[in-house]
């Protein structure tokens, strides 16, 4: 049975304007957001990894959400948070200007159908707001299996090339060996053997 841990699941009616990631973790440091979580097996590993660097998801799918929560609880991560919202939503509207170190964006749903690209996450809108949200020398670390979604990525980013600069790509210290990014997703892929397409970048 999956439980609930309330230090560990945030809710959005919990936050009256933008969100104080001092408060929510309860100390300062580093701000990793994890764009997509999942079942959470980036923020368990990565967590577990370094302790030292605060890690927020978040996550729409109700059950996904909740099979993380109760992993992270289980795990006893004390550096970790996860919320269930809309991604979009959530950055363009909580999070403050210049307030998160690096986002992880790995697997995005491609919607392929070409009536459906206008939810994709990587759009302009929203690549705009992950900016504005970064600090200085801050990242945002992309993985995909999906060769058209990753060209109007690399397209969305070039957009952008004022503000940010490619870098390479480092595995997160939770990846496992043969692994981009140590996701449930990925791990899948990776056994259809379907190529990956990686791209990072830092804000200027």
């Amino acid at each position: 049975m999956l439980k609930d841990y309330s230090e560990i699941s945030l809710k959005p009616e919990d936050f009256e304007g933008k969100v104080d990631f001092v408060r929510i973790f309860g100390r300062s440091g580093p701000v990793h957001v994890e764009v997509g979580s999942g079942k959470g097996i980036f923020l368990l590993n990565q967590g577990k990894a370094q302790p030292e660097i605060n890690f927020l998801g978040i996550e729409w799918a109700g059950r996904y959400y909740r099979y993380a929560v109760d992993r992270i609880g289980r795990w006893g991560l004390t550096n970790v948070r996860i919320i269930r919202t809309d991604a979009a939503g959530f950055v363009a509207g909580s999070v403050p200007d210049s307030s998160v170190d690096c986002f992880h964006v790995y697997f995005p749903d491609p919607w392929p159908k070409k009536r459906h690209h206008k939810r994709r996450f990587l759009c302009p809108a929203n690549v705009e707001h992950l900016v504005r949200c970064l600090k200085t020398a801050g990242q945002i670390r992309i993985a995909t299996d999906h060769a058209d979604y990753f060209e109007q990525i690399q397209r969305v980013i070039a957009d952008q090339s004022d503000k940010l600069e490619e870098i390479d790509f480092i595995r997160p210290a939770g990846a496992e060996e043969g692994e981009w990014a140590g996701t449930n997703f990925e791990r899948k892929y990776l056994k259809d053997q379907r190529p990956i397409y990686t791209l990072a970048v830092r804000k200027i």
